[in-house]
């Protein structure tokens, strides 16, 4: 079989609807619509319940890069449409589609579409309903309230017209052209749209968070470990795989009890051994079987049961009343 053909074995179904969900000033986009696309081919194959999608998973099925897929989320987030959970331990992050809320805001991306083509005959009806007048300005009219003020306006015989007024007290629409509400239509859509503010470079945040993961090693063991490349890499490795501050910090905490009373171990309380790819997993487990524990002290950890056949202290002195 040829590879080519091999290759085009799997492609993704893509919405292009989903990239025009909007709420507010956040906007899906084609990247976000790509990610969402994929997720509601595995949503409607678990029943609507929660999935876990690794980011190889995605990245495979999908081709969008690590950066890709998490823009695409925090817009998909920030839409109400994807929710997110961290589950397990160790921690893998799940999803869910928010299924009421997507439906929702499909709906108002068809609506003002069909707002605007009623707004545009509804426009041209009352244009061709209006005749040309021979003066400058129209003829005043009063009406009663309740009757309807969009009727043939009847030419003025001068050229001195007065203010419309209505019965009703509301002013009255005669139109005579929809040359001002386009100019103002035009206007407003000439208009620069406010500025957005620009979301953090993700990677600056994963160097912040390494940052404090650092500053609490550095607190809880009295090391001066300083914010370099090599005491933040493994931090930070660990971190874009979904660990959180609270997971590494809980590592910390754990071995810093383990190994405070033995110096040739405690030299192991650097980054590179807490936070390696071969052994941060297992300590990591270790550390929330501790923490669910309450934290023991490390003297409570090897406490053995007292044997009932050791005698205590031999009392030698004669009590009162007894002969020696």
């Amino acid at each position: 079989m040829s590879t080519l053909i091999q290759l085009l074995d799997r492609p993704i179904a893509y919405n292009p609807a989903f990239a025009k969900l909007k709420a507010g000033k956040v906007k899906a986009g084609p990247v976000a619509a790509v990610f969402l696309s994929q997720l509601v081919y595995w949503h409607n194959r678990m029943d609507g319940g929660w999935m876990y999608k690794t980011q190889a998973d995605i990245a495979s099925e999908t081709a969008l890069t690590r950066d890709e897929q998490e823009t695409a989320r925090k817009r998909l987030v920030l839409l109400g449409v994807l929710e997110e959970d961290r589950r397990g331990v160790p921690a893998t992050m799940h999803y869910r589609i928010n299924a009421e809320r997507l439906e929702v805001l499909l709906l108002e991306t068809v609506q003002p579409a069909k707002r605007s083509v009623s707004q545009d005959k509804t426009r041209l009806r009352n244009v061709q309903n209006v005749e040309t007048p021979q003066s400058g300005l129209v003829q005043p009219r009063k009406q009663e309230c309740g009757i309807a003020a969009n009727k043939n306006v009847e030419t003025p015989p001068s050229s001195v017209g007065q203010t419309n007024e209505q019965a009703c007290g509301d002013p009255a629409n005669f139109p005579t052209g929809d040359y001002t509400e386009n100019t103002q239509e035009t206007t407003q859509e000439n208009k620069t749209p406010c500025p957005v503010a620009e979301r953090p470079d993700p990677e600056v945040v994963i160097t912040d968070n390494a940052i404090e993961v650092l500053t609490h090693l550095n607190r809880v063991s009295g090391s001066r470990y300083q914010k370099s490349k090599t005491s933040l890499e493994n931090i930070r490795a660990r971190l874009r795989e979904g660990y959180s501050v609270t997971d590494l910090q809980l590592v910390i905490d754990l071995k810093h009890e383990h190994w405070r009373e033995n110096d040739e171990q405690y030299q192991y309380m650097r980054p590179e051994t807490l936070f390696g790819p071969k052994k941060f997993e297992s300590y990591l487990q270790s550390a929330t079987r501790w923490d669910q524990k309450g934290r023991p002290k490390r003297e409570d950890w090897d406490a053995k049961k007292r044997d009932v056949m050791v005698f205590g202290t031999v009392q030698k002195t004669i009590p009162a009343g007894f002969r020696g």
